[in-house]
């Protein structure tokens, strides 16, 4: 029964994390990344729990919730006022069903409405998106027959915060090379994990972040409304991970961004005017409960 419940805890977890929370049931985490050569810096708190339901042998519902709290510090000296920009809120609620198709696969689908905005006023139509997917699962991490265990994820996803009006394809690969070593290869995140011990994990990681959110007090730049902004990050470096127990972790990643473009954008999401770009030091911390 918990194997089928951390599969089913996949099908929604979005682009943040998709594949580090696999089998998360709640997450408290803080993310940091200053600006050594800027004063302006960026800040997320955030907090996950879920909750899956056995409606029946092998078929499960699960419900949860997300919510983000990105704090930007913009210090610089913009030509507009960006007071309006200090706080970006982002709000899921996570829904997801999961059923055995054959012995070998499983089949998911979730529903992800989400509130991205500043909420600086009540909530209007722009401030919410909606985001889903359906995926096939083929889970072979406890087969005892197999020398090197995997998990395939294949699926079709749709985000309406990209800006892509049609699915795009989702890949994840797990694989367990003895019994120190495992890798995981995909988007967002690809890491290699050793395991010390019982107790502590270290991992090599590179992966993507970010997020788009509605302004609800839009700005004019240069004779253009601003009505969006958006924060994508390109990221890696090295993690470690402390096991209390077989279900409580704390963790902390450390590293470097190699791409961060923080951007203003008009009603169509065409960029409008860059925020501050200086690639800079990243750490993330938080303490998870899983299955």
């Amino acid at each position: 029964m918990l194997k089928n419940l951390s599969i089913s805890l996949c099908l929604f977890l979005g682009v943040n994390v998709c594949f580090a929370q696999l089998t998360d049931l709640a997450r408290l985490e803080y993310s940091f990344i200053p600006q050594s050569k800027s004063e302006d810096q960026y800040t997320r708190l955030r907090a996950l729990l879920n909750y899956p339901i056995e409606v029946k042998e092998d078929t499960y519902l699960v419900i949860g919730a997300e919510y983000n709290n990105v704090i930007l510090n913009l210090e610089e000296n913009y030509p507009f006022d960006t007071s309006g920009l200090n706080n970006i809120h982002v709000i899921d609620l996570n829904l997801g069903y999961t059923f055995k198709w054959n012995e070998k696969w499983r089949l998911g689908l979730k529903f992800n409405p989400r509130i991205a905005s500043t909420l600086t006023k009540s909530i209007v139509s722009d401030d919410f998106f909606l985001n889903g997917g359906v995926y096939i699962i083929n889970d072979r991490t406890d087969d005892t027959s197999l020398k090197r265990p995997f998990r395939l994820i294949l699926g079709l996803t749709y985000n309406a915060t990209t800006g892509i009006p049609f699915p795009l394809p989702f890949v994840s690969y797990y694989r367990e090379i003895n019994e120190r070593w495992s890798f995981n290869a995909g988007v967002p995140k690809s890491n290699i994990k050793y395991a010390l011990n019982a107790n502590n994990n270290i991992q090599a990681f590179v992966g993507l972040d970010g997020y788009l959110a509605h302004l609800q007090e839009p700005s004019i730049i240069n004779g253009n409304r601003v009505d969006h902004i958006s924060l994508s990050v390109a990221l890696g470096g090295l993690g470690y991970e402390y096991l209390f127990s077989k279900h409580l972790v704390a963790y902390l990643y450390s590293g470097y961004t190699f791409r961060l473009n923080n951007v203003l954008r008009n009603e169509n999401r065409d960029e409008v005017f860059k925020l501050d770009d200086v690639n800079a030091f990243y750490l993330r911390t938080g303490l998870k409960f899983k299955i």
